[in-house]
């Protein structure tokens, strides 16, 4: 199923990226497969062997790995009309539209970026450069909306 272009999408849509989603999904089920095919095939006992407790431990490193590649499926940016929530890898924030001063999306950042009224900058990892013109289209999409909501508020001078 293809994506709408970024004309016809809903504006207000959950922003996701797209390799940076399915590639850890992936990468954690190979992960869990390998560790735990690993750990059951160990040799055990005997001078050089491994025991339980470490096959297990090893399975466990796997179990960890997988779940920290299960968190980059779990990045996004959802706006609605108060505000932006932003949801990175181990941060998540919520923005109203009026700490939003501007949308960044060039240079050498592999995500988009937002300037803050507090002079901050805040990467949205939800609009990864790796997926293009996608990324491109994502990108437009939160900038025509911190605009639109930028001209809805009066006291933006």
């Amino acid at each position: 199923m293809s994506e709408p272009d970024a004309g016809t999408r809903d504006p207000y849509a959950p922003f996701r990226p797209r390799s940076g989603r399915w590639v850890p999904l992936a990468a954690g089920v190979v992960t869990i497969a390998v560790f735990g095919f690993v750990a059951l095939t160990l040799p055990k006992g005997g001078v050089t062997g491994w025991t339980g407790v470490d096959a297990a431990a090893l399975f466990l490193f796997g179990a960890a790995m997988a779940a920290f590649l299960w968190r980059y499926t779990a990045i996004k940016a959802v706006p609605s009309d108060e505000g932006l929530l932003v949801r990175n890898l181990f941060l998540t924030r919520t923005l109203s539209w009026a700490e939003i001063l501007g949308v960044q999306f060039g240079g050498g950042s592999p995500w988009l970026i937002l300037d803050l009224a507090d002079t901050e900058q805040l990467a949205v990892m939800a609009v990864q450069r790796a997926d293009g013109a996608f990324a491109r289209q994502e990108a437009e999409r939160l900038a025509a909306l911190v605009q639109a909501h930028a001209l809805d508020d009066p006291s933006a001078g």
